[in-house]
């Protein structure tokens, strides 16, 4: 049955891909939040990225339970409990005040990332439900949302911040847009449950054993280790590219569009590499784009202009993606049982959330004396490079 197509698959592909439009891409924008805060006197760089850092560690940490919600059948209430908590701290993000810094961690580092964790990986993991040979390449299509979202919420947010409208109600608006987005994500999409799915003792054995996915040692040092290594520098410029730009002198107004150039161009990084990673294989592709986005943080030492920083965030944005969209495919290659889905995604994850939580408060720690780029850059693509 897997790999028909049909209605269906497809119509969970969409709300994949809206869902994902409404929380990864917002978090992808972060770096619009990074550099409002962090020049309003919110608090310091690295103070601001910890903001974004636990939104990430949740996102990636409620991997566990949803993974195995997902394997228990409980996934539209997985994603509509997200849904709802996730617009209600958005909203509440609304109603933070800029100098207190305590109700924007509650409202967007804890909320959002726990609603937005809850909504992610079921999202993704269920398309595993239709497809098969073409897995990787329908992940790749559903997160190609995320990088619209990244084209879109930068512009809005950036354009209602700095203008008329002001921050509470810029963010309410982006607030009332992605309730309306995960309302009909919410309703497009639909597990698939077939017999082969139907609990048996050899599946919950097989579900339940975690020993055996600990000490699948390709598995664990590629995927668990390696992984997070990766990940641990990745946001880099999705946190501080827009702070970079203006730090570096260039005009304010170009800098605004950064994010979007870069989140722009992760589009053909998140399908592209998946159609050569069905053909030749996920663990080959993923090789490639980690090597591209390392090379691609090094050469913020030459760049000191519009053009440079147009060239970085389009490869960047390639290279990074197809890191992003190739993620969740590399964890379902090492699945030996349709009942280990859930539990090594959730593993996955579960491991990552502590990269996403150090990484970027580091580079912000790393970040001295306001335009001190060198330290943040080497440890990005060092981590990377690992």
């Amino acid at each position: 049955e897997l790999d028909k197509g049909g209605s269906q698959a497809w119509c969970t592909v969409a709300g994949a891909w809206l869902a994902l439009f409404a929380t990864f891409g917002y978090i992808s924008s972060f770096g619009v939040y990074q550099d409002f805060f962090t020049r309003s006197g919110t608090a310091s760089s690295s103070n601001v990225s910890w903001i974004g850092s636990t939104q990430l560690f949740f996102f990636a940490a409620m991997g566990p339970p949803t993974g195995k919600l997902l394997d228990k059948g409980y996934f539209r209430q997985t994603v509509l409990a997200g849904s709802i908590i996730y617009t209600f701290s958005l909203f509440m993000l609304s109603l933070a005040h800029i100098d207190k810094y305590y109700q924007i961690f509650l409202s967007q580092g804890i909320g959002m990332g726990i609603g937005a964790g809850l909504i992610y990986l079921p999202s993704l993991a269920v398309q595993a439900h239709y497809w098969r040979t073409r897995r990787a390449l329908a992940m790749g299509v559903a997160i190609t949302g995320s990088s619209v979202g990244g084209i879109v919420y930068p512009i809005m947010l950036n354009q209602w911040f700095h203008g008329s409208v002001g921050f509470n109600w810029g963010v309410r608006g982006s607030a009332f847009l992605t309730m309306g987005v995960l309302v009909v994500a919410n309703y497009l999409m639909r597990p698939q449950y077939s017999d082969n799915n139907q609990k048996t003792d050899e599946d919950h054995h097989t579900t339940t054993n975690l020993r055996d996915i600990l000490t699948d040692w390709p598995f664990v040092f590629l995927v668990l280790i390696g992984g997070s290594f990766v990940l641990m520098g990745l946001f880099f410029a999705y946190f501080y590219l827009q702070l970079f730009t203006i730090d570096h002198g260039l005009d304010p107004n170009f800098a605004f569009y950064t994010l979007t150039i870069q989140n722009g161009a992760s589009i053909f990084g998140r399908t592209i590499p998946n159609l050569f990673a069905d053909r030749y294989g996920v663990l080959n592709a993923m090789i490639v784009v980690i090597f591209g986005t390392m090379v691609m943080v090094f050469t913020l030492f030459g760049i000191h202009d519009v053009g440079g920083v147009v060239v970085f965030a389009i490869l960047y944005g390639f290279f990074s993606g197809g890191v992003l969209s190739l993620i969740a495919p590399a964890i379902v290659s090492f699945v030996r049982h349709p009942k280990e889905l859930g539990v090594r995604l959730g593993l996955a994850y579960l491991v990552s959330s502590f990269a996403y939580l150090i990484g970027p408060p580091v580079i912000g720690a790393l970040l001295t004396n306001g335009t001190q780029w060198s330290k943040p850059i080497i440890f990005s693509g060092a981590c990377t490079f690992y």
